[in-house]
């Protein structure tokens, strides 16, 4: 190894159109402008069939892109591995489903769940095959409890999928039946939090839910276009609601019946699923909640085995950069803040929590502040930066890596101004690591797991709009290196060619499963 490598990982940066809604673009970003001016660079694919999901309409996010990333492979994910299952009958032949099912006589069978096609978190289409072979299968009783998405999907489709679950419903509602929408709200306002970052958001959607607590109205659409009038907020952000009947909560979660979390992503599962699961569960007070027989869509994390009951198994990563990395004797670093913790350690490690060598790696979690992220746009890039540079004076370290969650998690508000100067803090974080490169004698490469802040707008039908979803654009990967000039290979890569080229600049072999090298 002729130097020790740095990562940069800028979440959520991707390579707009340079027009007035790339906020990455519009950012004064003079750290990245001058790398993408004087350092080999190319731009990698970062969505779709190139990060494991079924087609190339399908947008990446950071969870399969970490998988990418750290991994030097391309498996099938989430998405694809749920809709072959539906389609091939595994599912319903799993020991689980059956279990589920059978629970629900005389009971009733929930499904909870991010309502929309953005196939990041979710599909209705999944949804509405369980509902479907649920009451082919004598369920009398199925609730939907739905998180509205407005982030994955145009910002303010919540009523698209409503009535397109409606209208299932009504041809499942045959005598004898109750096939209803039951409760629901926001994503970034109930039960899908992520990192324990903030438990009142999970405490929220059990109220709801679970206990059939909050404001009433007719049905769903009622309360969308109630809360919409009321608070001009976007999907995401529309309070929880219960839908009633006579003045009554439609369905409660009651112990003894049947729940699946149809999610297949993990990181905003997980905790509804302790609430669920765990019996010595203390995160919030659940009430008279004695248990329910609860599944999710899969095991969002195995090495914590949550949930204890799933229907379908998560790819097993194996062969990955730090496994390859540690065989080697490499010490190695990472660090993000709670919001992309996860990202680093979990998801670049192949879906696997813990390390594999204990003696070889070292990670550092900054917690993130619980506040609206327009509203601090900073969020930590300065403490993550003050702890990369602290990891590369210690000169311990020969591979460390960061990510800088702005671009993303800011990107997500929709709110222009608020991304703009969150680019900034990025790039500011990029140059003292550069200066700390420089200083200390490492090669740095940055990158992004997918685009979000360079697509801030979309123009449909002649009108522009506020896009809060993640773009489909490719991210940059470039190498800076202050004495050697590398040369990257003509070619189309994507996020998994990164960890084959990490591996050739460190001078060690890759394994044969793995994408090739850019150098």
């Amino acid at each position: 190894m002729e130097k020790p490598i740095v990562l940069v990982i800028m979440d959520g940066v991707g390579k707009g159109d340079g027009g007035s809604g790339d906020a990455v673009v519009q950012a004064k970003t003079p750290t990245l402008d001058r790398l993408l001016a004087t350092c080999p660079h190319t731009y990698l694919k970062a969505h779709g069939t190139a990060v494991g999901l079924p087609s190339d309409e399908d947008m990446g996010n950071s969870e399969v892109g970490h998988n990418a990333l750290g991994c030097g492979q391309v498996y099938s994910q989430g998405a694809k591995l749920v809709g072959e299952s539906i389609a091939n009958g595994a599912l319903y032949a799993s020991e689980t489903w059956k279990a589920l099912v059978a629970n629900a006589e005389g009971k009733a069978l929930h499904f909870i769940g991010l309502l929309s096609d953005g196939n990041v978190h979710s599909n209705i289409h999944h949804l509405i095959a369980l509902l479907k072979q649920a009451k082919a299968e004598g369920v009398k009783k199925a609730y939907c409890h739905i998180l509205l998405d407005g982030r994955d999907v145009p910002a303010t489709s919540a009523l698209e999928y409503v009535g397109m679950l409606e209208d299932v419903l009504k041809e499942l509602n045959t005598e004898g039946c109750d096939y209803a929408i039951a409760s629901g709200g926001g994503r970034m306002q109930v039960t899908m939090d992520r990192y324990e970052a903030n438990w009142g958001m999970v405490e929220k959607g059990w109220r709801t839910h679970v206990q059939g607590q909050g404001r009433m109205f007719a049905s769903a659409a009622e309360a969308i276009e109630t809360y919409r009038a009321e608070t001009g907020c976007i999907d995401q952000d529309l309070p929880a609601f219960v839908v009633a009947r006579d003045g009554e909560p439609v369905a409660k979660i009651a112990n003894g019946d049947s729940v699946i979390l149809f999610n297949f992503r993990g990181d905003r599962a997980q905790e509804i699923s302790l609430a669920f699961d765990r019996k010595d569960f203390d995160k919030f007070d659940r009430g008279d909640y004695t248990g329910v027989m609860f599944a999710g869509m899969l095991q969002y994390d195995a090495d914590l085995n949550i949930p204890e009951n799933y229907l379908l198994q998560p790819p097993v990563i194996t062969n990955t950069l730090t496994e390859v990395l540690c065989a080697a004797g490499i010490h190695e670093y990472a660090v993000s803040e709670t919001q992309k913790y996860g990202h680093v350690t979990y998801f670049w490690n192949g879906n696997r929590s813990g390390k594999v060598d204990e003696a070889l790696e070292v990670y550092e979690e900054i917690p993130s502040d619980v506040i609206p992220f327009e509203q601090a746009p900073a969020m930590k890039s300065k403490e993550i930066t003050e702890k990369m540079v602290d990891a590369m004076a210690s000169k311990k370290f020969q591979f460390i890596r960061c990510n800088f969650p702005n671009g993303d998690m800011v990107g997500h508000t929709g709110v222009m101004e608020a991304v703009i100067t969150g680019m900034e803090c990025v790039d500011a974080g990029l140059a003292a690591i550069i200066e700390a490169a420089d200083q200390y004698g490492y090669t740095v490469l940055v990158t992004a797991d997918h685009g979000n802040a360079d697509q801030m707008t979309e123009t449909k039908k002649g009108k522009t709009s506020v896009r809060t979803a993640h773009s489909l654009n490719p991210v940059p990967f470039i190498i800076y290196d202050n004495g050697k000039t590398w040369t990257i290979k003509d070619g189309a890569y994507g996020l998994a060619n990164v960890a084959p080229t990490v591996v050739k600049m460190m001078g060690l072999t890759a394994p044969a499963c793995w994408e090739e090298s850019m150098v």
